[in-house]
């Protein structure tokens, strides 16, 4: 247990009553309504999260498979400037 032996856990142990004494009951009863709180909580995100996704499953469809579709691209860009000459500009 967490790498300790007996000696170790009973020292704990002895150390726990000395140091709380009366009150061990108190933080064991607090300890347990924490721990079952916690429980509670876990458990009710669970069933939120299950009934969330067990309603949106129902409600999406997937798409229709469609077929491919052919793309065509255009053989050259066109430019509607000036006509293209090989002539040096007038001056």
């Amino acid at each position: 247990m967490f790498g300790l032996g007996m000696q170790e856990i009973l020292l704990l142990l002895l150390l726990g009553v000395l140091l709380f004494g009366r009150k061990l009951p108190d933080i064991g009863r607090s300890l347990g309504k924490t721990v079952i709180e916690f429980k509670k909580g876990i458990g009710g995100m669970e069933d939120e999260i299950n009934t969330a996704t067990s309603g949106n499953r129902a409600a999406i469809e997937p798409e229709p498979v469609r077929p491919p579709q052919r793309v065509t691209t255009p053989a050259a860009p066109k430019f509607d400037d000036a006509p293209v000459t090989n002539l040096p500009p007038k001056v």
